[in-house]
């Protein structure tokens, strides 16, 4: 899994890409430079092999083209076969024109850059060889390149210079531009994978609490049991204390509650296991959850926003998605009871293929700060941490989104996307 980690960080799929887009390049310009010189400069340059080389160069780019496109993933030596490719076709262009003593020779120079960049110290001690080969042969064995006696003045020497100065531009530009789009590439892909690794190391937080809460809820209900078995008797016993009978009914209906909480925790856990989601109307779907949620908080005011066209929406809703926007609705209620308010809004909406929900309390906001969010910790005296961590968790399963800012009215305002074509049910 490390080997296949970091074979991924250094981008040979990158680095292909960024090639196919300097071979198109590279035909551009070797067929106009070659056009150039025979036509407009008249230089006796053997014109068919050099379209040869460049139309083979051309038959390649259509393959490693098609090469891409496949769904298998690009290997560090298939990278470096195209990067011989490039550079065998570039020497054998050189060879006709010049070999060493051409201007352009230092292109062969491009090919090493781009691999530094990307691939592995292998990868570049192969490519430089290759590259190295290719100048000691050229420095050999080439066609001299003839040059005119009447554009350029008798020695020639001007239009090797002018060669220089063009070769250099070129060599400038090529290497600025694809040299940082490599790098930015890589960028994404760090970024990419650091992601990736908070998002498991949440997710490990998740589980284990997951399993602590399991086990809990197996423990607990045995001594919920017993007193729901020892309450009734109470009751007789002290039928004539009035006072300590209506703290035993209100004892038995705090049993029955988290008896109820640790029923729906087992069918939950469940419906978790089957991933067979619920079909329903956005309507059913919203009044359900406020229905559980008054449930918990009956001392709520809770005002509901939601179109009538958006309640008509059918959706395939995954069990933990109903838990996610409870989490946002408790979270919202005790904010608000910070500034002794007990005012929760729901806002439910269809925006642009999004299904948004929005709620907001009307307590004290965020405060801004740099400490990123842990899971199991909470700045509330009364919280454990994991309400949002898991909201946020099924908002990325759904491939959607979590975000939290202040409202402009005061309070803050938690805004859960989800994509329409995610958890609408399709018409059958």
């Amino acid at each position: 899994m490390r080997r296949s980690l970091a074979q991924q960080r250094i981008g040979p799929t990158a680095l292909t890409r960024t090639l196919a887009w300097l071979r198109i390049c590279a035909i551009a310009g070797q067929s106009v430079a070659v056009l150039v010189c025979a036509l407009w400069m008249k230089l006796d340059i053997p014109l068919l092999p050099l379209l040869v080389g460049i139309g083979s160069l051309a038959v390649f780019a259509v393959y490693a083209a098609w090469r891409q496109s496949q769904p298998t993933p690009l290997r560090e030596w298939e990278t470096i076969l195209h990067v011989a490719a490039d550079t065998l076709v570039l020497g054998y262009l050189l060879y006709f024109t010049g070999g060493a003593s051409n201007p352009f020779i230092t292109l062969l120079l491009v090919p090493i850059a781009l691999t530094a960049a990307t691939l592995s110290v292998r990868a570049i001690l192969a490519v430089a060889m290759l590259a190295g080969v290719a100048y000691v042969v050229l420095l050999v064995w080439y066609v001299p390149l003839p040059m005119p006696e009447h554009a350029f003045g008798p020695s020639g020497f001007t239009l090797h210079v002018a060669g220089m100065g063009v070769n250099f531009v070129i060599s400038a530009l090529l290497l600025a531009f694809f040299t940082n789009r490599l790098a930015r590439a890589v960028r994404l892909q760090q970024v990419e994978m650091q992601r990736v690794r908070e998002r498991a190391l949440r997710d490990e937080g998740i589980l284990a609490i997951a399993t602590q809460a399991a086990g809990a809820a197996h423990e607990l209900n045995t001594p919920l049991s017993t007193m729901r078995t020892l309450l009734p008797e109470l009751r007789r016993e002290h039928a004539s204390d009035t006072v300590l009978g209506d703290d035993l009914t209100l004892l038995e209906g705090q049993v029955e509650r988290c008896r109820t909480i640790l029923r729906e925790m087992v069918a939950f856990g469940k419906a978790q296991l089957s991933q067979v989601p619920e079909c329903t109307t956005l309507d059913g779907f919203v009044h359900g959850a406020l229905e559980r949620f008054q449930l918990l908080r009956p001392e709520a005011d809770l005002e509901l926003q939601m179109d009538d066209d958006a309640g008509e929406i059918v959706l395939r809703t995954p069990p933990g998605l109903r838990h996610a926007l409870l989490n946002l609705l408790n979270n919202a209620f005790e904010a608000s009871a910070l500034k002794q308010s007990q005012a929760v809004d729901l806002i439910a909406r269809r925006a642009d293929g999004w299904l948004e929900f929005v709620v907001r309390d009307h307590g004290p906001g965020f405060v801004a700060t740099d400490a990123p969010a842990v899971v199991g910790q909470s700045h509330k005296l009364t919280g454990l941490g994991i309400g949002l961590a898991l909201a946020e968790a099924t908002a990325e399963r759904l491939h959607g989104e979590l975000t939290a800012t202040n409202a402009p009215d005061g309070g803050a305002e938690m805004r859960l996307r989800l994509p329409l074509a995610v958890v609408e049910a399709k018409n059958s």
